[in-house]
């Protein structure tokens, strides 16, 4: 067997290592938000617990295929629209899009990449909405990306001291911190970098952590702390919105909700790089604009 050979084995093996753990991290995640839907209680919520449709998509025209994915989406009763996605795909950038992917030139366009992404509106304004993707993108080169961050949607929860936040922040600084310390005041800055509106000169919530083109040339360790990324998502999330599922609400607070749910909807048109990858390598565009909220103002 020769070098390349050994390379590309190797190679073929990580990507169905990734693609397998992104699977299953999107089942954990839908058994933990359908128990929060069992969960919710009168008199709050009202009618039967949601449960996640399951739809499976695939790529490639006139029998090719391209990969393809599973797209899972769930309106409940504490849910208001919550999608949790996964991909594995893989195929030929466009002559005009591959010069913004990196190694994609020495590939001739071809790529490869899985990964799960998820995004939760809520019912309860007090409930913050909710963004985390993670994947593994392969051209001539390899690496990880991903992150979570965290919306609240009221006003006085709109504070980096807010304790949904400082919560969730914490859950992603020991993910991080378990791998490398330079890794949270990295990652956290570059997440209020990027999910930030600058046509309204403010930041889209509280924040998180936001990685991408991840390659410390050691891939067994960029996985895990991918892996932990997912893991630490999974436990903090569920237990923030546990915490405030009770907590009533006012007709004024849906109303703030429904308002500020517009910028979501103006950061993932304008500015979001994993919509425009989506749209532009001909994904399932019913899974990506899947993240718009149901129900929005602008007033």
């Amino acid at each position: 067997m020769t070098g390349d050979t050994m390379t590309n084995a190797l190679l073929e093996t990580q990507k169905q290592t990734a693609a397998r753990w992104f699977k299953s991290l999107q089942a954990d995640i839908i058994q933990r938000f359908e128990a929060l839907e069992d969960d919710a209680a009168r008199p709050l919520y009202h009618g039967d617990p949601g449960r996640f449709t399951c739809t499976d998509w695939t790529r490639g025209a006139d029998g090719e295929d391209l990969g393809g994915g599973t797209m899972a989406l769930m309106s409940g009763k504490f849910f208001e629209k919550v999608g949790v996605h996964f991909s594995h795909v893989h195929g030929k950038f466009s002559e005009a899009f591959r010069a913004q992917i990196p190694g994609a030139e020495g590939s001739d366009g071809q790529f490869w990449a899985a990964g799960i992404s998820l995004i939760a509106h809520l019912h309860n304004p007090r409930v913050p909405a909710v963004h985390m993707n993670t994947r593994m993108l392969v051209t001539s080169e390899s690496w990880f990306g991903g992150g979570g961050d965290l919306t609240p949607l009221l006003d006085h929860q709109r504070q980096d001291d807010f304790p949904d936040s400082v919560d969730f922040h914490a859950a992603m600084k020991a993910s991080c911190d378990k791998h490398d310390p330079a890794y949270y005041p990295d990652f956290k800055q570059r997440c209020d970098d990027y999910f930030y509106l600058p046509h309204r000169d403010e930041p889209r919530g509280t924040g998180g952590i936001f990685y991408d083109r991840l390659n410390t040339g050691d891939w067994d360790k960029d996985f895990a702390f991918t892996q932990d990324v997912g893991r630490a998502f999974a436990e903090i999330y569920p237990k923030i919105a546990r915490t405030r599922m009770n907590e009533g609400w006012t007709e004024a607070e849906r109303e703030e909700q429904l308002i500020r749910r517009g910028r979501y909807v103006e950061f993932n048109l304008l500015y979001d790089r994993g919509t425009t990858f989506g749209l532009k390598t001909g994904g399932n565009v019913a899974s990506i604009l899947s993240s718009m909220p149901p129900v929005v103002k602008w007033p």
